[in-house]
Formats: C-alpha cells, structure tokens, sequence
C-alpha cells in the first residue's frame, strides 16, 4: 500500500504581504516561469541528470550524495540542539560523535558488512537518530519498523529484511523477547528499565556524553548515491506490509525538494532565494514517528541538513503540543490535517504563547480547504503549506505553499522540478487537465522498489515511473489534486463519489472535529454514502442537521445515507491515516 506522506518543512515558509496576491490577484509569473529562473545554471537549484537503472533523471546538481554527507555537513551546526526530548538536548557535535561510536561498534563489534540490514524498533528518542545515521554510514541499510507493531508485526519485519542487528527501546524489545532468540538477531537496548531479553545488550551512548565530539571520525566505508540505504514499510492497512527499498540519493533529494517547493512560491510573490534562506531560528515540534518518511526524510535529515531543531514528544497530545510550541519557541509544526485542526481549534489556545510559529504545514491525508481559514484566523500572517508524497517517492513529490495555496487551497500543488507526474485512464494513456485517474510518479526521488518482492515492484514501477494507486487531476498550470485512493471510491448507481470531497465538506460544519466516509452496500445502488463523526468537545449536532448543512453544499447523491457519531477518536495507524478497513469492520455487519 502506498500511504500520502505528511510534509512538515523546516525551511522558510514564504510570507505574502501584497493584499492582491493574498487574493490570488493577477499579474504574477507562472509556475514554469519561476522554476526557469530557480534551475538556471549556478543557482542553487540547478539541475544535472543521472542515469538511474536504464533511465535518464533529472536530479539537483547540488545535493548532498549520501546520507554520510548530511551527517557530515550537521556536525558544522556544533553547540547547536539538533534534538531535545523532555530533560534531554543533543547537540550536533553530540549528535555526530554518537553516531560515529555506533558505526564503529556495528562494524567491530557485530561484523555489520556493506547491506546488511540494521532495524530500528523504538518511539521517537534521541537514539532513533543516532542508530539511524550510524547504520547508514557504517554502509548498511537501515529498516525502520513501526513501532506500533505487534510482536508478529514485528518479527515479520525483522524477518523479512533478514536483519542482523535491532536496536529497541525497553518496550519493543520486551515485546520481543519471546522470538528473538529464533530470529538470530543481535538486539541492543536503549533506555532500559529493568532485565534486558537473553542475549539483549545496552544500546549506550545517549543521553550520556559520547566522548570528545572533536575526536569523532567515521568509518571508512565507501558509499556511493544509488547504494541502498533504507526499507521503510508501508502501512500495511490491508494485506501484509511491503518493504520500500530506498537509495541513499532517494533520501537526500528530499530536503532540496523540499526547499525548493517552499521557496518557489515565495519566488513567485517576488522575494529572491537570498531572502528566503536567510539564517533564522527553524525549530520543528515533530508530530509524528520517525518511522515514516515524513518523519525521517522531510524532518530528521532535512534537520540535520539545515541546522534546525527537532522536539520530540512522547506521544501526541495537543496541550503538550501547545507547551512545547511556548516553551521551544517552535517555528513549525504539522501532522496530518486533523493535528493542526486540534490544536487550532483547542479551547486552551489562547493560554499559550504560540508568536514562534512561522507556518504550519500538513499532508498525509485530504486537507479541507477552511483549514486555511482558522489558520489564518488563528495565526495572522502565516500562510499555511501542504504537500504530497508517499513511501515510495521518498516523501515530497509536490509542494503547496504561499501565493500558491492561497490561490487553490484544493490542490497539492505543482510537482517539484525534478520530478514528473500525469495522470493516466485504465487503458495506460495519459488523460487530458482535469481528467480524473491514477497518478503516476517520475524522478530521483522514485525508490528502487519493494524488498524480496519482483512481481510487486514490476507492477508498480514500469520504465522509472511509479504507479501510485491514487486518483488525481491536473489542472492547466499543472498543479496536482488528490481525487482520492482508487479503493476508497464509492460507486452509487453508476455514480462516482470521492470520500475526500464529502469529508471536506463535512469539515466545513462548526461542530465536526473529525470524520470518515466509507461506503455501505446496497443490492440496489450498489453503495451508499456513509459518514462517521467526531464532534467537537461539548458540542451537539443531528443526523438531520448535518444532511441539511450538506445538502447545501454537494449533490444530493453524495449526502451519506448512513451516519454515525462516536465519542472516541477514529482509529489511525502511525502516520496519520485513518484506517476505514477497521471502520468498516465495526460498524457494517
């Protein structure tokens, strides 16, 4: 399965000041007109090609080659906090001597050769980082697991990789103890809080001093750009998950990409790259696990890249997220479309200092076009950004943010100016703008395909273009639109229905704090609309009510037949996405 990436940036969002761009008013240049300016020889997104496995790509001139290079460029940023968890704040010299220690020590100590597999099953602690990056350099490939997993869940990640070593926090690895003797897999173990599963020893080196960060020398491993470097799982929300395996220069096309998406719509409202990479605090408050590609690829490395600060949270709650964002002075924070929600719409809002906040930026699932107006109303003069990317595009892969999102809040926005899309019919052929059908994918940022899987990664990735199973249109300037996931269409008498347009108007009602549509079967329509609701605290709304206010604004066929109210929040997996197989399971017969 391929799940939306959430986009949470650490790069100056552009500010709009002129009220007739705030409009979406005329007279500014064109998507294609900006990017010609942005690639032109000697700027800094200046792009090159590379043949990539028998295709020609066009890849930015100036990124980092492989993850040792971003590790190598973040121990730069010094004294600086790279990242702080409750009482705990590692530098990047810290940082980079850690990582340094756990390369050697996978090499010397556990033999760890070029490829194999390292696995990474813990929350988001300052060692996810460390163990990351000291895999990486140390030239294996790097298996984050999701650490929401069950035991089974688990072992079958470890399995299928074929990993040598895991490094757990206490719970993963008690979760464990029972399969890791068969799995033959050394486990290391950070944060311990009591006897460690046979075998199991201490991960070490954080949160305590590493030693002399001045002393800190990598191993000497050569590590080329398209090396693999990475299996991320995929959400696994229906059949077994697949592993995405992901090259070094996937991964650090990211943050370029990234830079380039947010800075191209500052461009067009007339600020020049010098003002938009001016140094300023970034401070991030990550929201969701590191062991998704938003949370590792946009975030960690794009952090590291940069010299922006990452705070971590235990887990998600939206009062600690307003403590934090006042007492780290966070720049930027996102999540899924539902977090941002939350925390604008908390009734404990006002009673923090949220000043810091530069932007905030969201993805991962279908953004209501009103998110930008309580944005806008909560936090005056930030212009919100959202994003779209997936597992296997190594996050971004479009960015929408400033003048552009003002002008078509609905949109995802354009691709960034290495990567390709279009959209094609059943029969493969590429559809005309506006035309709804699958998206397909091109550029360096496009993983090598699924582990151990032939058949599945000839199926999805065909002449360097991947398949990525969403329904989508473009428009004329080419800004994308996610319609919806193919198998979350509803058809009712011949009709299509997008969940994604019914839950966003939905949204639009006062009283919704959270929704899903699914469909219900019919022997006559074939399916009907239905809709699950999370209302806002202390708020009261009916079936009825809810029809009318829908009624007004899409057509009758849409309006869900079937509704239902619950106190609980809908079930999510770790990214985010809300799991309707599980919806559907408990409420249909």
């Amino acid at each position: 399965m391929q799940d939306p990436e959430v986009q949470d940036p650490e790069v100056q969002d552009p500010e709009v000041q002129d009220p007739e761009v705030q409009a979406g008013g005329g007279g500014l240049p064109g998507i294609a007109e900006v990017r010609a300016a942005m690639t032109a020889p000697g700027r800094l997104f200046e792009m090159d090609e590379a043949d990539i496995r028998g295709v020609r790509t066009r890849v930015w001139k100036n990124a980092p080659a492989t993850l040792r290079d971003i590790l190598e460029i973040s121990r730069a940023h010094g004294d600086a906090d790279f990242l702080v968890y409750e009482g705990d704040r590692l530098t990047f010299a810290r940082h980079y001597a850690a990582a340094a220690a756990f390369a050697r020590r996978l090499i010397d100590r556990y033999g760890v050769a070029k490829g194999d597999r390292v696995a990474i099953a813990m929350r988001n602690y300052p060692e996810w980082s460390v163990a990351f990056f000291g895999a990486a350099v140390a030239g294996a490939v790097v298996v984050p697991l999701n650490a929401w997993w069950t035991a089974g869940e688990l072992e079958y990640g470890l399995a299928d990789s074929g990993a040598k070593v895991l490094v757990a926090d206490a719970e993963r690895a008690a979760r464990l103890a029972g399969v890791l003797p068969d799995l033959g897999v050394a486990c290391l173990v950070t944060r311990p809080d009591g006897p460690l599963p046979d075998g199991a020893e201490p991960f070490a080196g954080v949160p305590g001093d590493p030693g002399d960060p001045a002393a800190a020398s990598l191993p000497d491993v050569a590590i080329d750009p398209d090396d693999e470097a990475t299996i991320f799982y995929t959400s696994g929300t229906t059949g077994r998950p697949k592993g995405a395996l992901g090259t070094h220069r996937n991964i650090t096309t990211n943050p370029v990409s990234l830079a380039y998406g947010i800075m191209s719509a500052g461009v067009r409202a007339g600020r020049t790259i010098e003002e938009l990479t001016a140094p300023q605090p970034r401070v991030t408050l990550l929201s969701v696990p590191f062991f998704h590609a938003t949370g590792c690829h946009s975030v960690l490395v794009t952090s590291a890249l940069q010299g922006g600060t990452v705070v971590l949270m235990y887990k998600w709650d939206v009062r600690k997220a307003l403590e934090l964002i006042e007492r780290e002075r966070v720049t930027g924070f996102g999540g899924v479309p539902t977090m941002a929600w939350q925390v604008l719409t908390s009734p404990d809002f006002g009673d923090y200092d949220t000043s810091s906040l530069t932007g905030v930026s969201y993805g991962g699932a279908p953004a209501a076009p009103a998110l930008v107006d309580k944005i806008r109303e909560r936090l005056p003069e930030r212009v919100p950004g959202n994003g779209y990317g997936l597992t296997e595009t190594s996050s971004v892969t479009t960015y929408n943010g400033g003048v552009n999102y003002l002008e078509r809040p609905e949109s995802v926005g354009p691709p960034v100016a290495v990567c390709d899309v279009k959209v094609v019919g059943p029969d493969g052929d590429e559809l005309t703008a506006g035309e709804v059908g699958e998206l397909l994918i091109k550029g360096p940022n496009v993983i090598k395909g699924y582990w151990n899987k032939p058949q599945a990664t000839a199926d999805a990735f065909v002449d360097g273009w991947f398949h990525s199973g969403d329904l989508a249109r473009l428009d004329a300037d080419g800004f994308v639109y996610i319609v919806d996931r193919a198998k979350d269409m509803l058809i009712r008498g011949g009709e299509n229905i997008y969940c994604a347009e019914v839950e966003a108007a939905l949204y639009e009602h006062p009283a919704v704090a959270d929704c899903a549509v699914i469909g219900v079967p019919h022997e006559v329509l074939g399916e009907e609309v239905g809709a699950v609701i999370v209302a806002r605290p202390g708020a009261k709304v009916a079936a009825d009510e809810v029809r009318a206010f829908l009624g007004e604004r899409i057509a009758a066929f849409k309006v869900p037949a079937h509704l239902w109210f619950r106190d609980e929040p809908l079930p999510r997996n770790p990214g985010g996405k809300i799991l309707k197989t599980r919806l559907r399971e408990e409420l249909l017969p």
